[in-house]
């Protein structure tokens, strides 16, 4: 399976007033490299994903993170990303949150292929 490398560099604003990466944050990463992991692979945006195959996205309906070592503003994380398994209506994800090659957090989410409903489209 293919895997990525997503890359953030830890800002002030993302930390706590102890300096340390506040967790929402982490979250946010896995979101953005799950878009890049996406787009390397060649799925277009999900507006047109909507109109061809009636995809509108991927929301996540499951989710955790084991959080190992913190990290602080100025630090360079590497985000890896894979999909574990394929499912019928639904996928699992990986994501390994990396510094200099230390596993700091490592999380997996489920995510279904939504569409609109046939008879209420709103």
């Amino acid at each position: 399976m293919a895997t990525t490398s997503f890359f953030v560099r830890v800002e002030f604003g993302d930390c706590d007033p102890a300096g340390i990466a506040f967790f929402p944050n982490f979250f946010r990463w896995f979101d953005a490299a799950s878009l890049h992991f996406f787009r390397s692979q060649g799925v277009p945006p999900w507006r047109e994903t909507e109109k061809t195959i009636g995809v509108l996205g991927t929301p996540i309906v499951e989710t955790n993170c084991r959080f190992l070592v913190p990290v602080t503003y100025g630090d360079d994380l590497e985000v890896r990303t894979t999909v574990e398994a394929w499912r019928n209506k639904s996928f699992s994800m990986r994501h390994e949150l990396r510094r200099s090659g230390e596993l700091i957090a490592e999380s997996t989410e489920v995510r279904v292929f939504a569409s609109r409903h046939p008879t209420e489209p709103g």
